[in-house]
């Protein structure tokens, strides 16, 4: 392979590794809409509804069940928390793509009364329901 091939070969390989980087960063390092006294991050969300409900997905890898809390006011629900490093802090870092820290998300609902139903982390995922009144 001629050197021209192989530097136009690296060259759009670093190009590659550029854009997934900042896709990455776009899907988790959101700033949240809402004005904060500190840093958040905003995790990636799935929206359902049925004719009875609707269900969110919420990617919440290493996250305990006491660290979320879920508020339902008006037509919002407002789902916050903080992750924190698995790890002991001394460790060396050669990788880091799952965020970390505070958390928070706000969803607009549709017009309606909710009543908070089941929410439980299963598998990484906050899995919570809203039921249609």
């Amino acid at each position: 392979m001629p050197l021209r091939d192989l530097e136009l070969l690296m060259w759009a390989e670093a190009c590659e590794m550029l854009d997934r980087a900042d896709r990455l960063h776009r899907q988790f390092f959101r700033p949240s809409a809402r004005p904060v006294q500190r840093l958040t991050w905003e995790p990636p969300i799935d929206v359902y509804e049925t004719a009875e409900e609707f269900i969110i997905m919420m990617a919440l890898p290493g996250v305990s069940p006491e660290d979320v809390r879920i508020a339902l006011e008006d037509n919002r629900i407002h789902i916050q928390g903080e992750r924190n490093l698995p790890i002991r802090t001394e460790a060396r870092i050669l990788r880091l793509e799952i965020p970390y820290g505070r958390f928070e998300r706000s969803i607009e609902l549709p017009e309606g009364d909710f009543e908070l139903g089941t929410h439980e982390l299963i598998q990484g995922c906050l899995l919570l329901t809203l039921r249609k009144m």
